[in-house]
C-alpha cells in the first residue's frame, strides 16, 4: 500500500512537458528524489510542503524511482477556469476512483468538437499500426518509419499498462516534435487526445489526426511477474484485435533479444509469444530484422514457427537503421540497456517501422 512522506522542497531540477524533478527533504534529514504532475498538483516551489507517495521509490524500482507528490496542502492550485458541475468541459474520468482521479474532455464525448465525426466513424480505413509491448520500443519504431518515409504522419497511442501519466515519459516529451499526437486511452491520461478505448483512440488517430500511420505501446514502467500471462504488455494481443475490428493493418514489433540474461527473454521474449500466440486472435505481420546474428535468428525462426498459422512472418532489410536509431532525438534504453548493449531489441523495433512505412505506399 502507500508508504506516505511529508517534507520540503528544496530544489526544482529538471523540467519536461508535464512533469517537474524536485529534491525534498524529510523531517529526519533524508533526501528524496520526488516528481510532481503540476495539471494535477499545482507547480512545486522551494520551501513548499508536499505530501508524497514513498513506495516505488523505496522499494528500489527501476522506473518508478521516484517519490510522487500528491498535493502541496499549503498551496492548492486553484479549480480549472470552466465550470465543473456540468459536462461541458468533459466527464471522461480517468485513474478512476483514485485520489487524483482527473476529469478530461474525451475527443468522441458530446461536448468534444470531434463527436460528430467519431460518432459515424467504423473503420481507420486500413491504416498501419505497430504494436509494441514495451514503451522503450516508440522511438526506435518511429526511427524506422521516418528513416524511409520522412513526411509520414505518425500518432502514438499510450494505452494504460505502464505509467498513465503521458507526462512521466521524458522520451514521449522529446518526440513530441516528431509525431502528430499522442492519444491517451484507458485510464491513460495526459496526451493530446483522450480516448475511454483503444477502439476510439484508434479512430481518433485516423479522423482526428489525420495520422498516416500509428503506434500503440503501453506507457514506461511496465509490469511483470516472471510467469507466461502476468505481464502488462500482453495487452499487445488485445491490440492486434482492435486494429483488425476496425480495419486497419496490424504489424507486430517483436521483442528480440541476445542480451537479456533472462532465458525467457532471450530470441524471442516469451511475452512476445504469449500476446501474438495467444491473445490475438486476429492476424498480423510480425517483421523479423534481416542479418542478425545466426545463432540468434536461428532461435528466432524456431520460436516463431508455430505463430505462422495465424501470422505472417516478414523478414525486413535493415540497411541505414544503425544510423536512423543513432540519429534518435531522445535516448535508447530498454531494462537499461542501450543501443550498443541490445542491438537486436532496437533494430527489431525500427524495422517493424520501416515495414509499416513501406506499407503507405
Amino acid at each position: 500500500m502507500v508508504r506516505w512522506r511529508s517534507g520540503t522542497v528544496t530544489t526544482v531540477r529538471r523540467r519536461w512537458a508535464g512533469a517537474v524533478e524536485l529534491d525534498v527533504d524529510l523531517p529526519d534529514g533524508a533526501r528524496m528524489r520526488a516528481l510532481a504532475y503540476p495539471a494535477l498538483v499545482g507547480d512545486p516551489q522551494p520551501g513548499d510542503r508536499v505530501l508524497l507517495n514513498a513506495g516505488a521509490l523505496l522499494m528500489g524500482l527501476g522506473t518508478g524511482g521516484y517519490a510522487l507528490v500528491v498535493a502541496l496542502p499549503d498551496r492548492l492550485p486553484a479549480d480549472p477556469p470552466r465550470a465543473g458541475d456540468t459536462r461541458d468541459a468533459g466527464h471522461l474520468v480517468k485513474a478512476r476512483y483514485t485520489p487524483l482521479q482527473p476529469i478530461l474532455l474525451g475527443v468522441d464525448e458530446e461536448a468534444s468538437p470531434h463527436h460528430d465525426r467519431l460518432a459515424a466513424a467504423e473503420s481507420v480505413d486500413g491504416m498501419p499500426v505497430v504494436t509494441a509491448d514495451l514503451h522503450s520500443a516508440l522511438p526506435a519504431i518511429l526511427a524506422g518509419v521516418h528513416a524511409d518515409a520522412p513526411r509520414a504522419r505518425v500518432a502514438y497511442l499510450l494505452t494504460d499498462g505502464g505509467a498513465l501519466p503521458a507526462w512521466f515519459s521524458r522520451t514521449l516529451a522529446g518526440l513530441a516534435d516528431r509525431l502528430v499526437g499522442t492519444v491517451s486511452v484507458g485510464q491513460a491520461f495526459g496526451g493530446d487526445l483522450e480516448a475511454s478505448t483503444l477502439h476510439s483512440g484508434l479512430l481518433a488517430a485516423r479522423h482526428v489526426l489525420d495520422a498516416d500511420l500509428a503506434i500503440v505501446a503501453q506507457g514506461p514502467g511496465n509490469l511483470g511477474t516472471g510467469t507466461r500471462w502476468g505481464f502488462s504488455g500482453v495487452a499487445v494481443g488485445e491490440a492486434v484485435n482492435a486494429v483488425a475490428t476496425l480495419g486497419g493493418r496490424a504489424v507486430g514489433s517483436l521483442r528480440i533479444s541476445a542480451a537479456d540474461p533472462r532465458p525467457r527473454h532471450r530470441g524471442v521474449s516469451h511475452h512476445s509469444l504469449t500476446a501474438y500466440g495467444r491473445v490475438a486472435l486476429a492476424p498480423a505481420e510480425l517483421v523479423v530484422p534481416d542479418g542478425l546474428d545466426p545463432d540468434l535468428a536461428a532461435d528466432v525462426t524456431a520460436a516463431l514457427a508455430p505463430l505462422t498459422d495465424r501470422h505472417r512472418i516478414v523478414t525486413v532489410p535493415t540497411g541505414g537503421l544503425d544510423a536512423a536509431l543513432r540519429a534518435s532525438p531522445v535516448g535508447l534504453s530498454t531494462m537499461g540497456r542501450g543501443l550498443d548493449a541490445d542491438h537486436a531489441y532496437f533494430l527489431a523495433a525500427a524495422a517493424a517501422g520501416r515495414y509499416a512505412a513501406g506499407l503507405l505506399r
